[in-house]
């Protein structure tokens, strides 16, 4: 009787699959964004709830982001151990701050996404009583400024990618793609350079997973 895959097997294609997977997701759902080319900053309800209200796609590729944050944590304990020997502590720190980050955005797209489909939901005159709610949401408020966290995921990643360049699991121009759009992330949400950033990072995620997929079970573990 054959023996099934072997815990190091589930890990290697697990990791390998969530790289691959995750980037692509956080791309396709930028790119269902509306106004793509639009480079202000939405600030006013109005303008907020003209893209979403009634926009499936909206939601949908907001959701499909949200739907990557598990992947986002298996690919970053995943790349905690590839950084090996002189990475290694750059690994740690970079993954504790990247897979907070990654629980951060969970909560961003909880709040200010699934929320919407809510009262994206109620007839015309109840949906405008609620806009100074709205201004809320979209400014903020309240303990909501707990997202601004969010910063945590690509700056921690980019500590971890610095980790496996170190280790040299990786090599440099791989890490410039990761960093490069990583760092793209920490824009005031303009979609347009969100979609470079998720760009940049498959150039240097997807690689690593098929990296990963290939690899055999023998090899150095990660």
């Amino acid at each position: 009787m054959r023996d099934g895959p072997t815990i190091q097997t589930v890990k290697r294609i697990g990791t390998g699959l969530s790289l691959i997977a995750f980037p692509l997701m956080l791309l396709l759902g930028f790119l269902m964004h509306p106004n793509l080319l639009d480079f202000n900053r939405v600030t006013e309800v109005t303008e907020w709830s003209a893209e979403f209200r009634g926009n499936f796609m909206f939601h949908f590729g907001h959701l499909l982001v949200l739907l990557a944050v598990p992947l986002i944590i298996v690919a970053g304990l995943g790349c905690m151990r590839l950084t090996t020997g002189g990475g290694a502590w750059l690994g740690l720190v970079g993954g504790v701050l990247g897979i907070f980050g990654a629980f951060v955005l969970a909560v961003d797209k909880g709040a200010l996404t699934l929320v919407l489909t809510a009262f994206d939901s109620l007839p015309d005159t109840e949906f405008e009583a609620i806009s100074p709610a709205l201004q809320s949401l979209l400014d903020k408020k309240g303990w909501l400024e707990f997202v601004y966290l969010l910063a945590l995921l690509p700056v921690g990643f980019s500590i971890m990618t610095l980790g496996m360049l170190r280790a040299q699991a990786i090599g440099r121009a791989q890490a410039a793609f990761i960093i490069v759009g990583l760092l793209l992330l920490l824009n005031p949400d303009i979609e347009i350079i969100s979609v470079a950033a998720a760009s940049l990072m498959c150039l240097g995620y997807i690689p690593l997973g098929i990296k990963e997929l290939r690899r055999k079970s023998s090899d150095v573990a990660v």
